[in-house]
């Protein structure tokens, strides 16, 4: 696999290669000092209790002082965060981030009464505080938002409540990562080579993208064996984590945990609802292409550790990482030389975290503070696929970046809805760059199934995680507990209704559910395919309408949390209120599958 054989220590990885989180704070001297100004700060803030309907410059002061306050706590989290992730088994930084999440508990309940007295406030004085005083004005669509969701904001007395068992709600999330990573060991299998070698998160999907079957075998035993071993804790973890989110929802007085999730986005039920159906009424396209996997692979039988190894031997080209960014620069090139520029600028200034080192954190993400870089963090594999997720999380930063750049702190963030539009755009366009510019036919057949793929995993997979999650949350809201057979029965059902007759069923497969660290932030998932969905309409719009859907789009990163997310979408020029961005796509996989059998 061309990996060492070891996984390198922190210290054992180049400077170049690593984050300048310092750039956030120099020594952890600072960061002691604005942990102690923050907390002094919001003790401070009840003082407005009581003030905020006696004039808008006293309104203004308020929300001013508490976006201040946020936004230095919100640097403090994500450098302890962050610096966690580097190795999460160094006790200092487990216990930072601890007393990060609990800062960030703190500050909210003594801000708790802000929300629900603002509330108070009769709607016309509102309306007239933002009328009379241009500095408030900038607030209005906070203020309307809150005033939207009204119903089922709590008084001040519950609010503080709330936000002191916050740190408490958020337990099952921080109880799963550690043992996912840092507690949970794989042991080794034998590699192509014939050497053994270490199993991790990191290395999981290229040993399942080996060409060996023996050694995709292995590694899917031995992965869900280690999970299947942890079942009855991981059961446990998750189903107090499914509760708090339905217990959650009944307080601030909502029909059903998804209605609250989706309603922080102002999201329709409707959203969600057509994705599963579309994504449903279209699964026989999906074991059409596990018909094509079958053909190409000449095996008898299509097994779950068969579905990521890629089609052609071409496939395993080896990707240096000065290649990856080199590649991804050409393939970005249509959203314009301003956003390759910064790009690379970013590229050279420590946006990136490379290597999979010991203890750092799996997969990838984008990450940051309104007043950091816009991190990154990957475990780079040297594989193509690994120039889609340099990318992916790039579409991510560069995302944050223009936000930042263009919003103030209230609407310095973006949701996840929006987000994954971002990034990926740019899977789609580096694709379409490597399809244009393919040498041969296996390379232009290996581009086509990595493309099918990302169809399969983002909008397939993702929308099956998706009915998991709303199951999961109806039987607890029935009154069921999620016991490790109601969970593993149940993802197998599902999985076999995604999958059908096409795949043989390994019995591993049934604890998938445990490994997927999304499922502890509710409802989180459906965006991955709702946002792929809305980017195959934006990357199509950006490649064959020219500078004006760019310009759009790139509006559209700079809009941050401006404005609800689907208004958002709307005005880069993708509508998602109805099912026809899910239908666009499903028709896009069905012609990629069509031009794959062209070729064999």
């Amino acid at each position: 696999m061309g990996l060492d054989k070891k996984i390198k220590k922190r210290e054992e990885i180049l400077a170049q290669y690593k984050w300048h989180i310092e750039d956030m704070y120099a020594n952890e001297t600072l960061w002691e000092e604005d942990f102690v100004k923050v907390k002094a700060a919001a003790e401070l803030f009840i003082g407005f209790s009581g003030q905020l309907s006696d004039s808008s410059e006293i309104l203004y002061e308020a929300l001013h002082e508490k976006d201040e306050i946020y936004r230095v706590c919100e640097k403090i989290y994500v450098y302890a965060r962050m610096k966690k992730d580097e190795d999460n088994r160094v006790d200092r930084y487990q216990s930072m981030c601890d007393r990060a999440q609990g800062l960030i508990a703190e500050t909210s309940a003594f801000m708790s009464f802000f929300v629900p007295e603002l509330l108070e406030i009769e709607e016309g004085v509102l309306k007239r505080f933002m009328s009379e005083n241009v500095d408030i004005k900038v607030y209005s669509h906070l203020i309307n938002d809150l005033i939207r969701q009204k119903a089922h904001v709590l008084s001040k007395n519950e609010e503080n409540i709330m936000a002191q068992i916050s740190e408490l709600t958020s337990a099952t999330n921080s109880i799963f990562s550690m043992i996912n990573n840092a507690d949970i060991k794989f042991g080794s299998i034998i590699d192509e080579d014939g050497d053994e070698v270490e199993l991790t998160h990191g290395r999981y999907i290229g040993f399942m993208e080996s060409d060996n079957r023996e050694v995709r075998k292995a590694a899917f035993s031995k992965m869900y064996g280690a999970f299947e071993r942890q079942k009855n804790t991981l059961a446990t973890t998750y189903n107090y984590n499914t509760k708090t989110d339905v217990v959650m929802a009944r307080i601030r007085r909502y029909e059903s945990s998804i209605q609250a999730s989706l309603d922080g986005d102002c999201i329709p039920l409707t959203v969600y609802d057509n994705l599963v159906s579309t994504v449903n009424g279209r699964l026989d396209l999906l074991h059409r292409y596990i018909e094509v996997r079958k053909h190409l692979l000449k095996i008898d039988d299509v097994h779950m550790y068969d579905m990521y190894t890629p089609l052609v031997p071409s496939s395993n080209q080896k990707v240096d990482y000065k290649s990856a960014l080199d590649i991804m620069s050409k393939g970005l090139a249509p959203l314009g030389e301003a956003y390759i520029d910064q790009m690379n600028k970013g590229l050279t200034t420590g946006w990136i975290d490379v290597y999979e080192n010991e203890g750092k954190t799996s997969g990838a993400y984008s990450f940051g503070s309104y007043d950091s870089l816009p991190y990154i963090l990957l475990n780079y594999n040297n594989k193509l696929k690994d120039v889609f997720t340099v990318a992916h999380e790039m579409g991510h930063s560069m995302h944050s970046f223009y936000t930042r750049s263009n919003q103030p702190y209230v609407y310095g963030g973006h949701s996840i809805f929006t987000a994954e539009v971002a990034s990926t755009v740019n899977e789609v366009l580096l694709m379409q760059h490597l399809l244009e510019n393919a040498k041969n036919k296996e390379e232009k057949l290996y581009l086509l199934n990595l493309y099918i793929e990302e169809f399969r995993t983002t909008l397939f997979r993702q929308t099956m995680f998706a009915e998991f999650e709303k199951s999961t949350h109806e039987e607890i809201s029935n009154g069921g507990v999620l016991t490790p057979d109601w969970l593993c029965e149940s993802y197998s059902v599902l999985n076999r209704k995604y999958f059908g007759n096409k795949v043989i069923y390994d019995p591993e497969i049934s604890m998938e559910w445990a490994r997927i660290p999304h499922f502890y932030n509710a409802f989180y998932v459906y965006k991955y395919a709702t946002g792929y969905s809305a980017a195959i309409a934006l990357s199509d719009k950006i490649l064959n309408e020219g500078s004006a859907a760019r310009d759009n789009y790139i509006k559209f990163l700079k809009s941050g949390d401006s404005d609800y997310p689907v208004e958002l979408l709307k005005k880069a020029g993708v509508d998602m209120m109805g099912p026809e961005a899910i239908i666009k796509a499903m028709d896009t996989f069905e012609n990629l599958i069509v031009e794959i059998e062209k070729i064999v």
